[in-house]
Parts: structure tokens; sequence; C-alpha cells
């Protein structure tokens, strides 16, 4: 499976006793690529798509405690040798595994089942640090499992992947004209 460039699939080890099961979620010394300054906990019931955002300033680092997902990610950086990269990482929590996602790398969520994730990102949440597009959009090349997943109405909202692009590609000359102002 191909993923693209800086996204990681680290696989967690469960340790079981008669008590039931300890598993490290996280750990700076396995040198994951994001250093958390917040965690969030998020239930998801079955068949919700969370997404397609993309962050400008935030790597997620994210792990399923419960249920299972897919998740859907599109390289929208510029001279990556992964650019234009759809692919999808299949999580359940039967076998523990974390995800990292860089900068530029668009994602989505999609819920099998009532699920539950747990993820840190490397700034603090920022709305103006999300973008997004239609989570259905062909040009992603994201092959998801579900024809009509329950969507929040922001994300319903949310223009095609073309619109996203030309966004993140404006993003970075419009903050270097601020910061010259």
């Amino acid at each position: 499976m191909e993923l693209p460039t800086g996204v990681s699939l680290l696989r967690l080890t469960p340790h079981s006793d008669d008590r039931g099961v300890f598993t490290e979620l996280f750990r700076a010394s396995w040198e994951p690529g994001v250093a958390p300054v917040q965690w969030n906990a998020v239930r998801s019931k079955p068949n919700v798509l969370r997404g397609v955002h993309v962050h400008r300033q935030h790597t997620d680092y994210l792990t399923l405690v419960t249920g299972t997902a897919t998740i859907g990610l599109h390289d929208l950086r510029s001279g990556s040798p992964t650019e234009g990269l759809g692919a999808t990482v299949e999580l359940a929590s039967r076998e523990p595994a974390a995800l990292v996602i860089p900068v530029g790398v668009a994602h989505g969520f999609y819920f099998h089942e009532e699920s539950v994730h747990v993820y840190a990102v490397s700034h603090e949440f920022d709305p103006a640090d999300e973008l997004g597009c239609r989570w259905d959009d062909p040009g992603l090349s994201i092959d998801w499992p579900c024809i009509e997943p329950l969507v929040s109405a922001r994300d319903r909202e949310l223009g095609p992947l073309d619109e996203l692009c030309e966004m993140w590609l404006a993003a970075p000359a419009a903050a270097l004209i601020a910061q010259a102002l």
C-alpha cells in the first residue's frame, strides 16, 4: 500500500492478561513526527464520514480506541513525491495502530460502526487552519466504502477539490504578504 510521503502507520502492541489489555498509544521516543499540544476524543456513529479536511499548520496523530474506520488520504503538497496520490488506510481497534498525517495531506474518516478515535495535533485547533472539499470528489482518488454517509452540514457545503487546491496554493502567498505588511 502506497501512502503519501510523510504519512506513517505505526503498529501498536497490545499487552493482554487476565484483567484485560494495555496498549501504549504514544511515545515521543518513537519519533512519530508530531509533538502534541492538544488531544481530542471523538465518538462517531455508524456510517459517519468526517471530512475531507487539510491543515496548513498542524500534523495529526490518531488512533482508533473502539470500532473500525477507513481513513481517506490525498496529498495536496506541490513538489511532494506523492503529489496527487489518493489512498485509504483501514484502522480497527482489534489491531491497534496509530496514523500520522502531516500538513498538506487532506484526510477524511469513515466509520463502519460506532467508533471512538483519539487524536493529537501539533498546534491547537484554529478554524482558520482547516480547509476542506467534498468527500466524494472523484479527483481525490479515494475509494470510500460508502455511498450515502452521514456528513455534517458544514462538510456537506464544502466545494470541489479544485477549489480546495486553489485555496491551498493561495494560502502561503497570502500569509507571506500579510507578514510583510
